[in-house]
């Protein structure tokens, strides 16, 4: 295995959409959403083993995660557990974590990862990956993977890539924000167009180049710090600088103002898993088209539902069609699936009205 490639493991977010089960001090990273034994985390991690050395997988996460990191992998080791002092979106962390690598290994190739994705064809993956980073090696390119979009999804930002391309690498021309239903169909409808999929892989000095370039300012706060990282000092500058740092994604950052962004349409299946509608979309179905984990049902003229529990609780549903039906501990959610992009808003309602606990 290549000592050079590196992975930086994207576990930081709280991924609200997912509450009740999802919350600040728990969220759906470190729980198994699918069913299967693995939480999210796991599954991205051995998944990412297959081409990335074990030992060279960063885990970047917020501080207040730490200990759930070290429980769930425990082959994991300090060294490799970046962590934020406070949430800053996705460009501070990309930043301070290339940084980081550059000075233990110069030539390091890098895949930046979400860790809540799901992803079945895990040979597909790699072999992807494997393409983008030898390409990566003989250029200077910020490489990313698109998905072939399958409906008009207006929860996604799109990338637009140049069709005069005959090799399955592409330019890119440009990043779209999320549109709306007309603007997402007339995507479709052009053919060069891919979801963007969060997935990215530099070369450590390409990416560096970027944001020194794109960036200065951030650039300058960290790399002010460069001296002291990889020692015993780093904790100490990350906890008086890290908050300065402008709260900005990487896509906003780098992948848009630069000129050397490439993709490859990626040829494994793939959801983000980013709301109750995704994750039953994925999910076997029973005989009623209902999503069941863990539950034990009986139901009647119950259809198209989303029910999850823990343990084999047993659940009884009559008469309802298209819902979300979530019980953990405190909480039982019943919710509209055509209505699941509100339960954020909803989550604050909770916590408004009953506390912060609830969150």
């Amino acid at each position: 295995m290549n000592k050079n490639y590196y992975a930086i493991l994207m576990a930081g977010g709280v991924g609200s959409r997912f509450w009740p089960v999802s919350t600040v001090d728990f969220p759906k990273q470190f729980h198994d959403m699918l069913g299967t034994g693995d939480t999210l985390i796991q599954k991205t991690f051995h998944r990412l083993s297959k081409v990335i050395p074990k030992e060279n997988i960063f885990i970047l996460t917020n501080e207040r995660y730490n200990d759930l990191v070290f429980e769930q992998l425990p082959e994991v080791t300090k060294r490799q557990v970046v962590l934020e002092p406070a949430m800053r979106n996705t460009a501070p962390c990309i930043l301070y974590a290339a940084l980081k690598i550059k000075k233990e290994n110069e030539n390091a190739m890098m895949i930046v990862a979400p860790s809540d994705h799901w992803i079945e064809d895990e040979v597909a993956f790699t072999n992807n990956v494997k393409e983008a980073f030898n390409f990566c090696a003989q250029n200077d390119a910020l490489m990313t993977l698109g998905i072939a979009p399958t409906f008009p999804n207006t929860g996604y930002g799109y990338i637009e890539f140049d069709t005069s391309a005959q090799n399955n690498i592409k330019s890119v021309n440009q990043f779209r924000e999320k549109p709306d239903y007309e603007t997402a169909k007339q995507f479709l409808a052009q053919g060069n167009f891919l979801w963007n999929a969060g997935i990215f892989m530099w070369s450590v000095k390409s990416v560096l180049k970027a944001f020194e370039n794109n960036q200065p300012e951030l650039y300058r706060l960290f790399d002010s710090g460069y001296e002291v990282y990889n020692t015993d000092f780093e904790d100490d500058f990350i906890r008086d600088n890290y908050r300065k740092a402008e709260n900005i994604s990487v896509d906003y950052a780098v992948m848009e103002h630069s000129k050397n962004v490439y993709v490859i349409p990626a040829t494994f299946d793939w959801n983000d898993l980013g709301t109750w509608g995704s994750l039953y979309d994925k999910l076997d179905k029973d005989a009623s088209g209902n999503a069941v984990v863990n539950a034990e049902t009986l139901t009647e003229d119950a259809s198209g539902n989303m029910i999850r529990t823990k343990a084999k609780k047993v659940v009884v549903i009559d008469g309802l069609e298209d819902y979300i039906i979530v019980d953990k501990d405190e909480v039982l959610l019943i919710f509209p699936k055509a209505k699941e992009q509100d339960i954020k808003k909803v989550l604050q309602d909770v916590k408004d009205k009953f506390g912060e606990q609830y969150g």
